[in-house]
C-alpha cells in the first residue's frame, strides 16, 4: 500500500506535467487540442485519486488545500468524461496547479524531510 510520502510525491509528479503540458498555451489553443485536454485530464485525475488516499491525518494538517474539490474534480472527470467543460480545465491546470504544486513541496518537505534532516525544517 502506498503511504502519504509516496502519494504526495505522485500528486507532485502529475502538477509537474500539467504545468509542462499546458505551458505556453491559450485556453483556446488547449480547447482546440484534444490530446493535450485528455493527457492534462488524466493527470490531473491522478492528483484526486492520491488525494483520495491521503490518509486524514495528513489532510486535517492542512485545512487550507481544497482536498474535497481537489477529489471531486477527479470524479467528474472520470464520470462525467462527456460533460467536461474543458475552459474550466485549463483554467485549473493554469490557475491552480502553481499554488497546489507548491503547498505539496512544502507538505513533503516538512513531514517527509530527506534522511539527515530534522523534521520541520532542517538542512532544505
Amino acid at each position: 500500500m502506498r503511504r502519504d510520502r509516496q502519494r504526495l510525491q505522485d500528486i507532485l509528479e502529475a502538477l509537474d506535467s500539467v504545468a509542462r503540458m499546458t505551458g505556453g498555451y491559450s485556453e483556446a489553443g488547449f480547447v482546440a487540442n484534444e490530446t493535450l485536454c485528455y493527457a492534462v485530464a488524466h493527470r490531473l485525475t491522478v492528483v484526486g485519486e492520491a488525494a483520495a488516499r491521503l490518509s486524514a491525518e495528513i489532510k486535517g494538517r492542512y485545512p487550507a488545500v481544497p482536498w474535497p474539490d481537489i477529489v471531486g474534480l477527479r470524479n467528474i472527470l472520470v464520470h462525467e468524461y462527456f460533460g467536461i467543460h474543458w475552459p474550466l480545465v485549463f483554467q485549473t491546470a493554469t490557475d491552480d496547479v502553481p499554488g497546489l504544486r507548491s503547498a505539496v513541496a512544502s507538505m513533503i518537505a516538512v513531514d517527509f524531510p530527506k534522511v539527515g534532516e530534522s523534521p520541520g525544517g532542517g538542512n532544505r
